[in-house]
């Protein structure tokens, strides 16, 4: 089954300099095996072509039932100095959340 990935995660994000930080936190621990396999760096990055000009960086939270993803090059030069509408990285987990998945039928979303 396919479903957006809000259905199964919440998510927050902002700046770290010329880098967005986007924290995926699983709504139950049932959710984070699949949070886990289905965002992967590659699938990031292909979700944010052309927004992410960088490496992906990605860090398991498994008590928290969370991933992290760094998005290097993402901001143009960061807050202060790009004139990029989000400068700071707001609206990365908004766009995150966006991105559909592939569930197991039996998961109760």
């Amino acid at each position: 089954m396919r479903v957006q990935l809000s259905k199964l995660a919440h998510a927050r994000s902002g700046d770290k300099g010329d880098a967005a930080n986007c924290g995926v936190i699983a709504f139950n621990e049932a959710y984070y095996p699949v949070l886990r396999d289905v965002l992967t760096v590659e699938r990031v990055k292909a979700h944010f072509a052309g927004i992410c000009l960088g490496e992906v960086d990605r860090y398991e939270l498994p008590n928290l039932w969370a991933l992290n993803f760094v998005l290097h090059n993402t901001l143009g030069g960061g807050g202060t100095v790009s004139l990029k509408l989000d400068a700071q990285g707001k609206t990365i987990a908004s766009a995150m959340l966006l991105m559909e998945v592939d569930v197991p039928n039996d998961l109760v979303v």
